[in-house]
């Protein structure tokens, strides 16, 4: 067989000469992301602020809230955007062991978040006061509700980079996608202390 037909049987290759995921595309498209859980979040707020004072003559604010207890959750879910903090700062440092630390952390206080939100919402059911009850308690129910999955994702989430840190370590990759659930959780703090002042604080003063 001559060199002229080996050469014209031969698959072609091909080479990338360039990243093929470039960085700076995925937090642009992350941005894009949760401008659009933004504006999710915005008519959830908008439905709420119209039906949250319909009551159908049942429970008002005043009767079901327990500030003691949403003070608690607050806390809980602002000291877990803390760790997380320290997390990156962690990462920065190329300390995989910290890094991890400070991400289980974050971890356990977004749980002790939905632990508290779980029982609330039980609690609230157990007295009548289901979604079903009201425009108040529908409006309620769905937005709280529709933070608590978000938070719920943010942990599944959460607990998959923590494996995948374990595995392979801090490679840029890993440092990306970290980067992108730093941002995606100090979005779910926002949103909540916006729940807490509108929904919650409000709710009971006015």
């Amino acid at each position: 067989m001559s060199a002229t037909h080996v050469q014209e049987t031969e698959k072609p290759q091909f080479y990338l000469t360039e990243d093929h995921h470039p960085e700076n595309s995925t937090m642009l498209g992350f941005w894009l992301y949760l401008m659009s859980d933004c504006l999710i979040f915005a008519v959830l707020f908008a439905t709420h602020g119209v039906l949250g004072r319909n009551y159908a003559a049942g429970p008002s604010p005043a009767d079901l809230f327990d500030l003691n207890i949403v003070a608690v959750n607050t806390a809980m879910l602002l000291f877990s955007s803390i760790t997380y903090g320290f997390a990156m700062l962690q990462m920065e440092r190329n300390a995989k062991m910290e890094t991890l630390f400070w991400l289980g952390v974050t971890g356990v206080f977004g749980a002790i978040f939905l632990s508290l939100e779980i029982y609330e919402f039980h609690h609230m059911i157990q007295e009548g006061a289901g979604p079903t009850r009201s425009a108040f308690l529908s409006s309620f129910f769905t937005l709280v509700g529709t933070h608590g999955l978000h938070v719920t994702f943010g942990i599944i989430w959460l607990i998959t980079l923590m494996v995948q840190v374990s595995k392979r370590g801090l490679i840029p990759e890993n440092r990306r996608r970290l980067m992108c659930l730093s941002m995606f959780w100090h979005f779910l703090d926002v949103i909540w202390i916006g729940v807490f002042s509108f929904v919650y604080l409000l709710g009971v003063l006015v």
